[in-house]
């Protein structure tokens, strides 16, 4: 892999997911510095219109789609302009191209994890912001980054701000501050909670995301699965790991260190720039994020997240502490919970109920390695979605 981002010297960059936000926003990046970045592969799931117009401009030489009949679909239009690859055996192949220099992990749900432990064993930068290859196979993929010596850069907005903040500070850390929005019903009352409707729960007030996540983070279970995260991404207890509601998003979390000191990342609610940290680190680039405005700003606030009416940050915290198998059941019951919703089948308040239900009925398997963590996978979308029929 290239050592010196910072030079003239071009990045070959794969983006798994780029027809989704994140994937989109990073190709904004790669278009603010097209000497720096070369798109070499692209892949998706579905969105055969949105990727062929990504390969006439972009010109990766290999692409990959999960869906069949968008792979049919891709192929019919741009055979001959690229080689195209399919399922997640593509996407692996895709992450593991020699030529390549950093892998952007954006896909969404447990198909990130194959790819991810792909790109690791090729030696490949990674660009994490598939959160289930985290908070499903968090102990393997991280041991194995250790083994292969491979950095893994995240991209979530509150990891990047982490892992910035602990350069050079990593021995000293005595806690981590994750912060949350509190989504757009921060301050609801239960009462008010059981009349979310799917169009209020996906008008976030800081953030524009894709609409999955958007729920989460209306839930905070996006939070909580950060909780998994940044547990696996710094090696540091759950006990050690704090969340508090900063409304503004304006900071993007926090460390404390072992002498009282806080150390604290601030930036524009705008996901490119973690995304263009992860592409440049240890170098920085002009960004084509907005500055903050301090003066128009004004002030701050934090509070303590109300548990009793945004319980699925206590699941997560649960299913991490439990460990093994217990935080694949508790993201993939999330997944269905969350697209039931998205499909006006269940109301808001019933998200948390049916992960708790699913995990209660799961023993979790200490140790797990990636086929029983793909079984589990299976067993608990399985068992959330039959309790939602």
């Amino acid at each position: 892999m290239k050592e010196d981002l910072g030079s003239t010297m071009i990045n070959n960059i794969v983006i798994l997911g780029s027809t989704g936000s994140i994937g989109r926003q990073a190709l904004e990046v790669v278009d603010k510095h097209p000497e720096r970045f070369r798109v070499i592969g692209l892949a998706a799931r579905d969105e055969a219109a949105r990727l062929e117009e990504q390969v006439h401009r972009y010109r990766p030489a290999v692409v990959a789609v999960s869906d069949p009949a968008a792979y049919r679909q891709l192929k019919e239009r741009v055979a001959g302009k690229c080689k195209i690859l399919a399922g997640i055996a593509g996407m692996s192949e895709l992450s593991s191209l020699p030529e390549a220099d950093t892998i952007v992990v954006a896909v969404s749900g447990a198909v990130g994890i194959r790819p991810t432990l792909e790109a690791i064993k090729a030696h490949k930068r990674v660009a994490l912001a598939n959160k289930e290859t985290l908070v499903a196979a968090g102990d393997i993929v991280m041991k194995t980054a250790c083994q292969e010596q491979v950095e893994i850069i995240p991209v979530d907005s509150e990891h990047s701000a982490i892992y910035q903040c602990l350069q050079g500070e990593e021995r000293f850390l005595q806690k981590i501050w994750l912060t949350a929005s509190g989504g757009p019903f921060r301050d609801f009352s239960r009462q008010q909670l059981e009349t979310v409707t799917v169009d209020m729960a996906l008008k976030h007030p800081n953030w524009s995301m894709g609409p999955k996540i958007t729920v989460d983070s209306a839930s905070l279970m996006n939070k909580g699965l950060e909780v998994i995260e940044a547990h696996h991404l710094f090696a540091v207890d759950y006990d050690r790991i704090e969340v508090l509601v900063q409304k503004e998003s304006v900071i993007h979390s926090m460390v404390e260190l072992i002498d009282g000191s806080f150390l604290a990342h601030l930036g524009a609610a705008d996901m490119r720039i973690p995304i263009q940290y992860a592409l440049t680190w240890p170098q920085r680039l002009e960004s084509p994020a907005c500055s903050l405005d301090f003066a128009s700003l004004k002030s701050i606030h934090f509070s303590r997240v109300d548990d009793s009416l945004f319980p699925s940050l206590s699941l997560a915290y649960a299913a991490g502490r439990s460990g093994g198998t217990m935080p694949v059941v508790l993201n993939a019951a999330n997944e269905i919970a969350v697209s039931s919703f998205l499909n006006n089948r269940i109301k808001f308040t019933d998200i948390p109920i049916l992960v708790e239900k699913t995990m209660n009925q799961h023993n979790a398997v200490p140790a797990p390695n990636l086929d029983t963590i793909l079984a589990v996978d299976t067993w608990a979308r399985e068992t959330c979605l039959s309790m939602v029929n």
